[in-house]
């Protein structure tokens, strides 16, 4: 999925966006716009996504990181676990092979405090 979709289907309430970089990649980049920061490095992480989930496991999820790779990794961790349907922002933030990302399309971030 690429960041305009997965920025679409969060806006229209179709998916849940889960940014899984850490906060000092938050602080400096910002935020996408509708996405929930959820460190994949906080031990806390799978109670935080079930609460950003309402609870349910089968509600359409997609995660983002910097360029691809470590959200590719929860991806198929939570796709092991059996959540239902996860995609994952192939660019990420920063752009990858896969193309642009998130800023190189400049879709709109929130600040991270």
């Amino acid at each position: 999925m690429d960041p305009v979709e997965a920025r679409r289907l969060a806006q229209a309430g179709e998916v849940v966006l889960v940014d899984v970089r850490n906060p000092d990649e938050w602080h400096r980049t910002g935020v996408g716009e509708g996405a929930v920061p959820i460190s994949m490095q906080d031990p806390a992480f799978l109670d935080k996504l079930m609460e950003a989930l309402g609870g349910d496991a089968g509600r359409p999820v997609a995660v983002i990181c910097a360029a691809g790779g470590r959200s590719a990794q929860v991806a198929a961790a939570l796709r092991a676990r059996g959540f239902g349907t996860v995609h994952n922002v192939a660019e990420g933030m920063m752009g990858s092979a896969a193309g642009p990302g998130w800023l190189g399309r400049g879709l709109p971030v929130t600040p991270w405090a």
